[in-house]
């Protein structure tokens, strides 16, 4: 059974960092992709970053690009999430996701991520 496991949430003030990781067991991923994704009450799970588990390739969204960086430990079956010069629009429950082909489709959409974590909460102040 695949397990999808956050941790380095919190509180931080604007301009602040954190970092995140989403720990996988069950299986190893030699191929795919991990994605990590946010979501506020109410409104949709948007995708925030994504990266390829055999070439290292990194998507992001726009509006963290040039603050965030995504990677992946192969040896641990571990992927974070670093998030500098964080701002209160960055707030959200932050949940990572797993695809096990690449070829499944487009990183951005929830609809092709096969496993999720629990989510993480990420809260920013001003």
């Amino acid at each position: 059974q695949v397990q999808l496991v956050e941790s380095g949430g919190g509180l931080v003030q604007a301009g602040g960092s954190l970092e995140l990781s989403c720990a996988a067991s069950g299986r190893t991923f030699n191929s795919g992709a991990m994605g990590w994704f946010r979501q506020n009450p109410g409104k949709e799970r948007e995708f925030v970053a994504a990266i390829t588990w055999s070439s290292g390739t990194t998507y992001y969204h726009d509006s963290v690009k040039g603050r965030f960086t995504v990677s992946r430990d192969k040896a641990k079956n571990t992927v974070s999430l670093q998030m500098n010069s964080l701002k209160p629009g960055d707030t959200a429950v932050y949940y990572c996701a797993a695809v096990t082909s690449i070829y499944k489709g487009n990183f951005f959409s929830t609809q092709i991520y096969e496993y999720w974590g629990q989510g993480t909460q990420v809260t920013v102040s001003s």
